[in-house]
């Protein structure tokens, strides 16, 4: 199939699979330029001690697929511009890395991305976890139909699923759907 219709949510969402494919620890280059470049929202909001340039290392990437977080991303005229992973657990999965390039924000990549791993991943508990003041984020996963925890269950999910330090957990919420 070369393009997709989805109903989600009585929202119609169309999207073209081939923009969107899996990708490896090949492409660790690639994948880390768009998450450095999108994260760069993140200077200023989240706190200073959590913040580093860059933002993810090459190590800490490679760690991730090891970790068996798998990577999608979205092509536009051969350029990767989003990247979005998932990582299944036990009774969980996680939606992990959600990142578009600062130039093509704002223009459907990150709806395409979540629109086709809520496709491959239905009737499973996804969770996905964010900076608490990162506003923009949370509003787009609500309008996907994810719900905030509150601040107790997020601690605990975070301890429970994620491998993050405590100044991130402490400045972090998680969304469920």
């Amino acid at each position: 199939m070369v393009g997709g219709k989805i109903n989600l949510q009585n929202k119609i969402c169309h999207y073209n699979y081939t923009m969107i494919t899996e990708y490896t620890k090949s492409d660790v280059s690639n994948i880390l330029y768009v998450i450095n470049d999108a994260a760069l929202k993140y200077k200023g909001v989240i706190p200073n001690d959590c913040w580093h340039e860059p933002y993810m290392s090459e190590q800490e990437l490679i760690n991730e697929f090891t970790d068996s977080v798998h990577i999608f991303g979205y092509n536009r005229n051969n350029k990767l511009i989003g990247v979005m992973g998932i990582q299944k657990l036990k009774d969980v999965t996680l939606i992990r890395h959600a990142y578009t390039l600062t130039h093509y924000q704002g223009t459907g990549v990150g709806k395409s991305l979540l629109n086709y791993l809520l496709e491959i991943n239905q009737n499973i508990c996804l969770l996905v976890g964010t900076w608490r003041d990162a506003t923009w984020a949370i509003q787009f996963y609500k309008k996907f139909g994810f719900k905030i925890h509150t601040k107790k269950q997020t601690i605990q999910l975070l301890k429970k699923y994620w491998k993050i330090p405590s100044n991130q957990i402490e400045n972090s919420v998680v969304l469920e759907k």
